[in-house]
């Protein structure tokens, strides 16, 4: 049985995530986009399962996550949340929801929640978004904050080195996790900013915060579930640990396959009527 199972068996909900960051117990958490790698994450008892909009990437093969619209994600939540029991299911509301516009902001919330059956949702930016993130909050939908680099805004930043490393943006990091907290958000991401601001964020808010790319001193950790497996292999951050090479083991057997079709050993007689 996995560590994760074995502190919580029942299904993980935001009182469950809150707990364990007060007793201490990192949180688990991976991308998924469908119904198998679902299904696998959630019996290897990962806590928590982010249906990022990271799919335009690794799914689509954007070269940013801004083209992914409200109807794919709710496809793919759709199909995470049919593969699990246990995970929390977290849904990214894409750009262009939400942003500047709080009726639009609650209407795809609502959206993803009563389509997919998602449990929360995800959403980037801090003093600028919280209408919107207010907004659906009172609609009794709970929001993870997430703060940092935020991919959605790449044409502000115009690079993905790592954020809030001067002053004046480490103190509007601060006073946005502060808000977001106020605002009444479960939880917390922190990407891609030092480690060390990051530890103070997350001493100074009672809500749990999940880094990547942001040391170890927050409640728990998110990769890229393709990244971290292999699968992809342009993406090649500090940050990123992978725990297996399956490109290379998927075209092994790709290959092996296309050389039995090829020669004729497959299919054999056990394999055929």
């Amino acid at each position: 049985m996995s560590v994760a199972n074995n502190i919580h068996k029942s299904k993980v909900t935001t009182h469950v995530l809150q707990e364990m960051k007060l007793k201490g117990n990192k949180i688990a958490m991976l991308t998924a986009y469908d119904f198998s790698f679902a299904k696998i994450l959630d019996s290897s008892g990962i806590d928590v399962i982010l249906v990022g909009d990271s799919a335009s990437n690794v799914m689509a093969g954007f070269s940013s996550t801004l083209p992914i619209t409200l109807n794919d994600m709710i496809y793919h939540a759709s199909s995470v949340v049919r593969g699990v029991n246990r995970p929390m299911v977290v849904v990214d509301l894409p750009f262009g929801t939400y942003q500047g516009n709080s009726k639009e902001a609650l209407l795809s919330a609502i959206r993803i929640m009563k389509e997919s059956g998602a449990n929360a949702v995800k959403m980037e930016g801090g003093e600028e978004i919280l209408e919107s993130v207010k907004r659906i909050i009172s609609a009794g939908i709970p929001v993870m904050g997430h703060l940092g680099l935020t991919p959605q805004s790449i044409h502000k930043f115009g690079t993905y080195i790592v954020r809030a490393t001067e002053d004046g943006e480490a103190a509007q990091l601060r006073k946005d996790a502060l808000l977001l907290e106020e605002a009444g958000c479960f939880s917390l991401i922190l990407e891609k900013i030092p480690a060390q601001l990051a530890g103070e964020v997350t001493k100074s808010v009672r809500i749990p915060v999940i880094g990547i790319g942001a040391g170890n001193q927050v409640d728990g950790q998110v990769l890229v579930l393709h990244d971290m497996l292999g699968i992809t292999q342009d993406f090649s951050p500090r940050f990123l640990r992978r725990y297996h090479n399956l490109r290379e083991e998927i075209m092994g057997s790709v290959e092996a396959y296309i050389k039995d079709v090829k020669t004729g050993d497959f299919p054999n007689e056990r394999e055929q009527y």
